[in-house]
């Protein structure tokens, strides 16, 4: 046998693409227009209205549960089941919360006092800006994009209705992330971040109450 006419395998292995395996396709994110879409969309879906309908909620519902609590009430149950309808959220449940249900309805009051102003605020801004002639004397002159009706009502309905129909939803989202986390940590089986949550939770309503002392004041 001619020693010459040896083959000899490649080093490094096999060069062959078939060899090396089929190459998974990249995966890449939504782009510039996928995006726009998604906001767009937002204010119309049925997701950001049970939020809405949450954060409406939460805070009488958290108000009723702190005398329930202190009575022994199932204010884990009642926190929970609001929180698994109208924000699709499981949070388990353990095999008790104890006084856990009493913390987290103290705890979780002055967010959502804080999530249920700002969003009523937000779209109250949307409402009266929309419906700005329905809200003047008649004399636009002296309004924003006066001295004509029909230029005062399109700056309006444009910096004001537009800017924040498409922003508070994604503000209400914000509220409602953070308030999935407090139930889950505190009535779930998952405490994994409960104390940044719940100093998040009271920094944001200290900075929101701090915030609005001039917005009263121009009221």
């Amino acid at each position: 046998m001619d020693l010459t006419q040896q083959s000899v395998a490649p080093r490094g292995g096999s060069s062959s693409p078939a060899a090396a395996g089929p190459v998974a396709p990249a995966v890449s994110g939504p782009g510039p227009a996928d995006r726009v879409r998604i906001v767009l969309r937002e204010p119309f879906r049925a997701e950001t209205w049970r939020r809405m309908a949450y954060i409406v909620l939460a805070l009488p519902v958290t108000l009723l549960c702190i005398p329930l609590a202190l009575a022994g009430g199932p204010v884990g149950r009642i926190q929970r089941g609001l929180a698994r309808r109208l924000l699709r959220v499981d949070a388990g449940e353990p095999a008790r919360t104890g006084p856990l249900a009493l913390v987290h309805a103290v705890v979780s009051s002055p967010l959502n006092l804080v999530a249920l102003t700002v969003c009523g605020y937000f779209w109250t801004i949307v409402v009266i800006n929309f419906g700005f002639p329905l809200r003047t004397d008649g004399d636009p002159s002296h309004s924003w994009g006066g001295p004509t009706m029909a230029g005062a009502w399109a700056v309006h309905a444009v910096g004001g209705g537009v800017t924040f129909l498409f922003l508070t939803p994604w503000v209400a989202k914000g509220f409602t992330d953070l308030q999935t986390r407090l139930v889950s940590g505190f009535l779930g089986a998952d405490r994994t971040g409960l104390a940044r949550h719940t100093w998040i939770a009271l920094g944001i309503a200290a900075v929101c109450a701090l915030l609005s002392v001039p917005v009263i004041h121009q009221l």
